[in-house]
């Protein structure tokens, strides 16, 4: 396929955290004229450079890049809005002759590009209050339990104590008495503007993706940069633990330690936890994602083989 054809391509590197996405995508820039779009949840936000690993200024420089630094952490950002600018950038990329690279590892964004938005019910406060009167009693683990029994497909994906997405999931149960897997299976699939090809880079020996992870936290943390951040968005007054943004993973370990809930060696560790059930959730949806191309993202031509598929492009 080439940019030629009638349907422009898009290229997707996916991965787990700590895979090598945007050194993959910058190697590809390198040869193929490209700009590129994060697909990350937590790139979004403005002031949380260090805790998401973003582009650093060299990085951002060496290609055009998209959909970071866009909101401020107060605000949310969601599948919607991620899938019209993305649609959008798509076809200003295009029209400019380069390639669009999409590049990330929060899969629902992903999910929602290829699959269009969902029609799920809308949220009722009055649900979602009895939700969080239940969570402050038993607590979202105990909830996420409940969620494993009624939709362990949903479940699965999700960490025991992200309160946004249990409480979403439940509701959706009780306002539709259907687990929210089923009503997304019966989506009619919105077919896209442009053709993707879908990379993904899947380590072959995950502890060592694991020690990439905690030797990734450990730099985070080196001179207390990423406490230093922290610091800085609670000074503003505005930001609270409850917020997308700052349940982001290692910010709410942070803000814990900061709170003084938990101490220096704990906090450490319990990100570099929190940071490994991350990756093995976005594991557990890439392999729901038969149409991507697995690559060994420890292989030392990980990069080239994406490149030779690419081939067609280079000119």
């Amino acid at each position: 396929m080439t940019l030629a054809e009638k349907r422009p391509l898009a290229v997707a590197i996916m991965g787990p955290t700590a895979s090598g996405k945007t050194a993959a995508a910058l190697a590809i820039a390198e040869r193929i004229p490209s700009e590129i779009i994060s697909v990350d949840s937590a790139l979004v936000y403005r002031g949380m450079d260090v805790g998401t690993a973003k582009p650093t200024r060299a990085e951002l420089a060496a290609a055009p890049h998209h959909l970071i630094d866009i909101i401020d952490p107060l605000d949310a950002y969601s599948v919607a809005q991620f899938r019209n600018d993305t649609l959008r950038l798509v076809a200003d990329i295009t029209a400019r002759g380069k390639l669009p690279l999409l590049v990330g590892g929060t899969m629902l964004y992903f999910k929602g590009l290829a699959d269009g938005l969902d029609d799920l019910p809308g949220a009722d406060p009055t649900v979602r209050a009895e939700l969080e009167e239940e969570a402050a009693q038993a607590g979202w683990p105990a909830l996420h339990a409940r969620l494993a029994t009624l939709d362990p497909v949903t479940a699965a994906r999700l960490n025991p104590n992200d309160a946004q997405r249990i409480g979403r999931a439940l509701e959706i149960i009780r306002l539709s008495g259907k687990p929210m897997s089923a009503l997304l299976a019966l989506r009619e699939k919105e077919e896209l503007p442009f053709e993707l090809m879908s990379f993904a880079l899947e380590p072959n020996d995950r502890a060592v993706l694991h020690e990439r992870i905690a030797r990734r936290f450990d730099i985070m943390l080196a001179d207390d940069a990423l406490i230093d951040e922290v610091e800085v968005l609670r000074r503003r007054g505005d930001l609270h633990p409850g917020l997308p943004s700052m349940r982001c993973v290692g910010y709410r370990q942070v803000w814990e330690y900061l709170d003084g809930h938990i101490g220096y060696q704990a906090m450490r560790e319990t990100g570099i936890i929190a940071t490994r059930q991350l990756a093995k959730r976005q594991l557990t949806w890439l392999r729901s994602m038969p149409e991507r191309i697995v690559i060994d993202c420890l292989a030392p031509d990980a990069t080239g083989q994406i490149l030779a598929r690419l081939a067609p492009l280079r000119g």
